[in-house]
């Protein structure tokens, strides 16, 4: 049975991530800050830790999810969210390239490296010039750059990715759909009379956790040393559209107000994932509609809320 390696394991995308391994054949152990079952408690900032941990479980394939993956955060904390996305990514780079340098590696980074994008946001492919303008796009463009030295210089087995909107139950509050879901929630349990909401018209790629993780390993079984892919649906809905999906299912009649605290009007108008080469390489096509993640987030926050 191969063995993979996840970081970040007990995160919203550790969990599924680690879940569609199992299913697929894999022995899984999981790194993260915290101590669980099947998981080995590390710091990626400690060297030796890292070392220890990828000896230790000496896998087939590593899929490194674990970093700071908050915008807002990455502004009121921009040296730790360098130090967490790029030298944690060194050290476990540094670790493979020690125990087994064959090993297969999927480094999962983010499509805010592309930057504000204007008219080229209708098809947003591998090629576009990166222009990141957070301080979290810098790190993980960064820990993108850091993996191509890896694989010419020693021609470690690595892929990176730069994944597009993903979302289902389990995440957390500050991203659009358990934000929606959430205010439906509150508004049904008399916890909130209205829901807040921010900019509407922006259009986005969204793809299910689930769908995404599969693309992750397919990449890791798949992926070509060095290539970057784009992982997303390749279809946009606005912001409103998603909205106006949820309160069909609404249990009462919901008030909605606009919060100048979210509005962004400088945002790229339309952002749509150009998927091919991830298809190309992988045959990996989306599966799961818009509507079962909106099923699965407004369950899921109604269970908490009830």
């Amino acid at each position: 049975m191969k063995k993979a390696l996840v970081t970040g394991s007990l995160g919203f995308v550790g969990k599924y991530l680690c879940e569609e391994l199992e299913k697929n054949g894999y022995d899984v152990v999981g790194i993260d800050v915290r101590e669980a079952e099947k998981t080995i408690k590390c710091d990626l900032l400690d060297s030796q830790e890292t070392l220890n941990s990828v000896q230790y479980v000496n896998p087939d394939i590593v899929i490194h999810l674990a970093g700071q993956a908050s915008v807002p955060i990455s502004w009121k904390k921009p040296k730790e969210t360098f130090e967490i996305n790029v030298l944690a990514a060194v050290n476990l780079l540094e670790a493979v390239r020690t125990v087994n340098p064959s090993t297969r590696i999927v480094l999962v980074g983010s499509s805010d490296e592309y930057g504000q994008l204007g008219d080229k946001g209708v098809n947003v492919h591998e090629d576009i010039l990166l222009n990141p303008q957070t301080p979290y796009a810098v790190s993980k463009m960064a820990q993108e750059q850091m993996a191509g030295i890896y694989v010419r210089a020693y021609g470690m087995n690595i892929c990176m990715t730069r994944s597009f909107n993903h979302c289902g139950a389990g995440q957390r509050e500050g991203f659009l759909f358990p934000d929606f879901a959430s205010g439906i929630a509150k508004v049904e349990n008399g916890i909130e009379k209205y829901m807040k909401v921010g900019n509407l018209s922006s259009r986005r790629d969204f793809t299910h956790v689930k769908d995404v993780v599969r693309a992750y390993r397919l990449l890791a079984e798949k992926g070509l040393p060095g290539e970057i892919y784009n992982v997303g649906s390749g279809i946009t809905y606005s912001a409103q559209e998603i909205l106006d999906k949820m309160l069909s299912k609404a249990h009462c009649a919901i008030v909605t107000k606009q919060d100048p605290e979210r509005m962004r009007p400088s945002e790229t108008p339309v952002i749509c994932c150009n998927r091919s080469k991830l298809t190309r390489d992988t045959g990996w096509q989306p599966q799961i509609e818009i509507d079962e993640i909106i099923n699965d987030v407004l369950f899921e926050w109604r269970e908490k809320l009830s």
